[in-house]
């Protein structure tokens, strides 16, 4: 069967919200990464036969085409298509995995998989609020979805709850988890780790190559301080990923581009993997897709030698590792989330990127990246770094 590659894998250094990127507008940000993986690779932009970018709240300065419109922003010529997808959380992780069928498939051999999310310029949810606030239709979730799930809406939030209670942790172990998060982050970050991913830009006051959010200083107290999200319930925004300004970007090409082209590839994409389940729950469908991505490529989790599961919540990768019997000492090595942010859209290729790289750096083989996703949607995908 056909192969694909990943030659190139980069991401911007999360910002705060409000916080140092605030400034560049989503078309930018999302061109910078373009930018990048072609600079890094020295391809000539105008073999790319596709650019397929996730971004989950397209409305406002993220609408309109808005992956054409981050090609259009970049140095790549105009000849260069572009098409934005909507897996929620996932969004560019599935554009990894589209990017891959393409190449396997033969129709296509040069494309970049990539992701670009602006929290500040364009708020998580604002496609739907503003609607609701000028009266117009009643929502996304209609009558029937309702009556079929007898609820009156689905809530990220109520779902880490349930994956809390499910499994059994308490707020002193999500706290835990979170403390782990930065303290990983920070470290990895001081040590230069994240230096290869990282595409530095330019602000107001300087260069933004350093994760804004990571609490270098974080304490199990601070952490525990933070105001609970529902009365009685053990997630706060400090056990939860943050709010986060981002772009991320992968070269996925061909056996022949990287002969064609004399092309370096760091990966190798080894199994890609969807699957859905219950959408009230919704955050727990990581763990049922990974069994059977394992099960798919012939393999255990003992053959995984590191795991990137996104922090949305610290009950998510909790659940996973105890429902998967996984090490955690190969979990999130440099920190996830709830440190780094979650810049939705850009996400999925943030993850693979951190990973591919994290692989590579310690001499390791085989990774496995999962996301959980509205909707009760899940992304798996396993990489074998060269």
């Amino acid at each position: 069967m056909a192969e694909a590659y990943i030659v190139e894998a980069v991401r911007t250094a999360g910002g705060k919200r409000a916080g140092r990127l605030a400034a560049w507008h989503p078309a930018d940000l999302g061109a910078s990464v373009l930018d990048a993986v072609v600079d890094r690779t020295g391809i000539d932009p105008s073999v790319i036969d596709d650019v397929i970018m996730g971004c989950v709240t397209q409305a406002g300065e993220q609408s309109f085409a808005f992956g054409r419109n981050a090609v259009l922003a970049s140095r790549l010529p105009d000849s260069v298509p572009a098409v934005t997808i909507d897996r929620q959380c996932g969004s560019s992780q599935q554009a990894v995995q589209f990017a891959a069928q393409a190449v396997m498939s033969g129709t296509q051999d040069v494309i970049i998989a990539a992701g670009t999310e602006s929290m500040t310029r364009v708020p998580m949810f604002s496609n739907m609020s503003l609607h609701a606030k000028a009266g117009i239709g009643v929502g996304p979730i209609s009558d029937h979805i309702k009556q079929r799930y007898g609820v009156d809406s689905f809530s990220q939030f109520d779902g880490a709850e349930m994956m809390a209670r499910k499994y059994g942790f308490d707020r002193d172990a999500l706290d835990r988890f979170a403390l782990r998060s930065h303290q990983r982050a920070a470290a990895a970050s001081l040590s230069g780790a994240f230096a290869r991913e990282i595409v530095p830009l330019a602000i107001a006051d300087g260069i933004h190559d350093s994760d804004e959010g990571i609490r270098h200083g974080a304490t199990l107290e601070g952490i525990g301080s933070v105001k609970l999200l529902l009365e009685g319930g053990v997630i706060s925004a400090a056990n939860a990923s943050q709010i986060c300004d981002g772009a991320s970007a992968t070269l996925i090409v061909s056996e022949r581009a990287l002969k064609d082209y004399g092309l370096t590839p760091l990966a190798r994409i080894v199994n890609m993997t969807v699957t859905a389940g219950d959408p009230v729950i919704m955050l727990e469908e990581p763990i049922p897709a990974t069994r059977r991505a394992l099960q798919r490529a012939g393999m255990t989790i003992g053959d995984i030698d590191l795991y990137e599961v996104n922090e949305a919540f610290a009950s998510v990768p909790l659940a996973w590792l105890q429902a998967l019997e996984a090490d955690p000492d190969k979990l999130n090595v440099n920190g996830g989330a709830i440190a780094l942010g979650h810049p939705l859209g850009a996400s999925g290729t943030r993850l693979m990127s951190t990973l591919i790289h994290a692989l590579r750096a310690r001499g390791k083989r085989y990774g496995l990246q999962t996301m959980c996703e509205g909707g009760g949607i899940a992304n798996v995908t396993i990489v074998e770094a060269l």
